[in-house]
């Protein structure tokens, strides 16, 4: 017997970041948008914990106990009081180290199949608790759809979207650290206010006016991702002249995501970035998208 759970990746339509606090994390304003770019995770009964993977970018998944999804199966087990033997296999698509929370949709897919695997029947309050211990970003990829992100952006208000908007995602050839981001960020924003959403940008997810989104798309990391990678300047400059409503650094980078029009321009914006000579990869993707869902 085996559980595939499919999960989204996302983008951060807002992301306002707060001055960092005492234990090193900062406070945020975090507006999550599930997309259609997914992994899967297949958990099956084993002798002992192993990760396998497989995908675009698996070379640079981690295998041993450090990945969310073995975690997750480890900490799902602690609280159940069972050994976690599992064999966890990871089926990539989400661009790695891309700032889309591949990693952290592969710990909320874990957690859901071996929860589904083991019957262990835990809440979905449960399951969040543990998600929130595992990282920032891990409750948004177990809820999908769109919520605001609070605290360190792991509370969650679920927000209304009032229509499909259509992205296409440029993978930069290179990865950014998140600390290292952050620690960009601290010095080039060294007395950052109180992160706040934006009453604009959750009107505009509201109505699903993809122009007004547009608009209000808002990433405080973008100048640190920028300052320590800066050939993204050029992705951003060839998107929006492609045709884009609109372009933005995804979370800490370094994928950048466009804002367009249609289904269409998704296309037509995303062969004019592949050509550019400015990206490794482009992908398009509509939104919202939901959360873990066992297959």
């Amino acid at each position: 017997m085996s559980v595939t759970v499919r999960v989204p990746a996302k983008v951060n339509v807002q992301l306002a970041v707060g001055a960092a606090r005492p234990d090193g994390f900062h406070d945020l304003a975090n507006v999550f948008l599930a997309v259609g770019l997914y992994d899967e995770v297949t958990v099956t009964p084993a002798d002992e914990l192993r990760v396998t993977c497989a995908g675009p970018g698996a070379d640079q998944v981690p295998l041993d106990r450090t990945n969310l999804a073995a975690r997750a199966a480890e900490a799902l087990a602690a609280r159940y009081g069972r050994r976690a033997d599992v064999h966890l296999h990871i089926a990539k698509d989400i661009p790695v180290a891309g700032g889309m929370a591949g990693g952290s949709a592969d710990g909320a897919g874990a957690l859901v199949a071996c929860d589904a695997l083991w019957g262990t029947g835990a809440s979905r309050d449960e399951l969040l608790d543990i998600c929130a211990e595992l990282g920032s970003d891990v409750p948004f990829s177990l809820v999908g759809g769109a919520a605001l992100g609070t605290g360190r952006g792991e509370k969650l208000a679920e927000l209304a979207v009032g229509g499909t908007f259509h992205w296409v995602f440029a993978v930069a050839d290179g990865g950014l650290s998140t600390p290292a981001v952050y620690r960009e960020f601290d010095r080039l924003t060294p007395d950052a206010p109180a992160p706040a959403a934006s009453p604009a940008l959750l009107d505009a997810l509201r109505t699903g006016d993809a122009t007004a989104l547009a608009g209000a798309l808002a990433n405080d990391l973008q100048p640190a991702a920028l300052s320590l990678f800066p050939a993204l300047t050029d992705t951003l400059k060839a998107g929006t002249e492609a045709g884009a409503l609109a372009g933005i650094v995804s979370g800490s980078g370094p994928t950048t995501a466009f804002l367009v029009k249609d289904a269409e321009s998704a296309e037509r914006v995303a062969a004019a970035l592949r050509g550019s000579g400015t990206c490794r990869g482009a992908r398009v993707a509509s939104a919202p998208a939901p959360g873990a869902t066992v297959l």
